[in-house]
């Protein structure tokens, strides 16, 4: 599960990274384009901060499997 949540949040920064190039350049100024340059750099920091959360969940699920890992080969040593 560690791996998928890295998945996701490498997509999500991916996509906020592309939503603050456009907010930076000259696109997000057309007329015709969808919205304005403070709301692409909106859409931008939410994406960043939710890559960040899925960031954070991948670090703390795979701690936790290398925890439990480790504890069932100690267990297993015991009883040996």
């Amino acid at each position: 599960m560690g791996r998928n949540l890295f998945i996701l949040a490498a997509s999500l920064a991916l996509f906020a990274l592309i939503s603050c190039a456009v907010a930076a350049t000259n696109i997000a100024q057309q007329p015709g384009s969808p919205g304005d340059a403070s709301l692409w750099r909106t859409m931008g920091l939410a994406l960043l901060v939710l890559a960040l959360l899925a960031a954070l969940g991948g670090v703390l699920s795979s701690l936790f499997e290398q925890a439990r890992r480790r504890a069932e080969e100690k267990q297993r040593r015991g009883r040996s």
